[in-house]
């Protein structure tokens, strides 16, 4: 573990700055083959990059704005067995992992990790592929995103920290790590709440057309290499997230600040959109292999299940859904939608300290 950006070398990561320019300019000739009818049969294959072509960024580190929205957090990078892993990290008492949801990074949880710092060490990773963390190669059948892989690398940066056991909560694309990490590695998750999402093999077995509607991008970034890719990267960071987040989230993007907004299009890079759309390729494919072997098995550990009541397709099935996938459960719809840690921030926090006891 390292708090200064040049303790890894690019040598030992594998990097090259010049593979990241060049993946760069390939991806803006990507970028306008789609806009412009006349370049489409020159542009090159892919826009996407490989984990050969990620380059550490000494600058890659966040602004001092965000900075200044985690008082007294370490940020750290870690290497896992399969991924290197940025994170946050502060605060003192009983260990707290939180995880993020697409299309976000560990900044998401700026409004309520300096609270809970005060009685807990909170843990803010950026999931593989996401954020500054690294991007793995994809593997057969996309085995290196599914939330299996992702859960192996929070088990290993816990490790690290010095927890064999420990609370945790993901949101979203966090929220199906959490899931997947009380199936794998029960006996390290002492409490698990899972936020605003329901099982993945619930979720694929039970398409609606309004799902479909409000979750298109579940389909839409899991079509093969590069399509996704190139039309993101065409739209380009802020145009996609701020229409992704409205549509998404469902009551609007007025509990966004500048500096978090600044902050998830800064990393919304190239390397992000290409890991992002890994994430959805392996969920369509090893995670629904995987979640329907496991679809009989109910987690034991206790959960505590939030969603956001005002979001898109939300109703008071949740907690029926989720009986039938974890024995100990309980939980509420909040007054909100999708980005539940942003816009009730207080609501979050007051449930995690009632729920996150020894």
């Amino acid at each position: 573990m390292t708090d200064h950006p040049d303790s890894i070398s690019a040598e030992e990561d594998g990097l090259s700055r010049r593979k990241m320019f060049q993946a760069m300019a390939a991806g803006a000739a990507a970028s306008a083959a789609m806009v412009s009818p006349g370049l489409a049969q020159t542009a090159p294959a892919t826009s996407v990059i490989s984990s050969a072509d990620y380059v550490r960024d000494p600058n890659r580190w966040g602004t001092p704005e965000v900075a200044a929205l985690f008082p007294g957090f370490r940020h750290v990078e870690m290497k896992t067995g399969g991924a290197i892993i940025r994170l946050r990290h502060g605060g003192s008492g009983p260990p707290l992992l939180l995880m993020h949801g697409n299309p976000l990074s560990h900044v998401s949880w700026y409004k309520i990790a300096a609270n809970l710092s005060q009685n807990y060490h909170v843990v803010l990773p950026d999931l593989r592929g996401y954020g500054d963390s690294s991007l793995p190669e994809p593997g057969p059948n996309h085995i290196n995103y599914s939330f299996r892989a992702m859960a192996q690398d929070m088990v290993e940066v816990m490790e690290q920290l010095g927890y064999q056991r420990y609370f945790a909560a993901g949101h979203d694309r966090g929220g199906r790590t959490l899931h997947r990490m009380c199936l794998d590695h029960p006996e390290r998750v002492i409490k698990a709440s899972m936020m605003d999402v329901l099982p993945n093999y619930h979720v694929w077995t039970n398409t609606t057309k309004g799902w479909a509607i409000a979750s298109w991008h579940w389909l839409f970034m899991a079509q093969p290499e590069p399509f996704p890719e190139r039309l993101m990267s065409a739209a380009g960071a802020e145009f996609f997230l701020r229409n992704r987040m409205a549509i998404r989230g469902g009551t609007g993007l007025g509990f966004l600040t500048e500096a978090a907004f600044n902050e998830y299009v800064r990393a919304y890079t190239l390397k992000t959109i290409t890991g992002s759309c890994r994430d959805y390729r392996a969920t369509a494919t090893c995670d629904f292999e995987m979640d329907t072997a496991d679809k009989d098995r109910k987690i034991m550990t206790p959960a505590l299940i939030l969603w956001g009541a005002q979001g898109p397709e939300r109703n008071g099935e949740f907690l029926n859904v989720w009986r039938k996938y974890a024995a100990n459960v309980g939980g509420e719809g909040l007054p909100c939608g999708h980005y539940m840690q942003e816009e009730v921030p207080d609501l979050v926090y007051r449930h995690f300290t009632d729920f996150f006891k020894a």
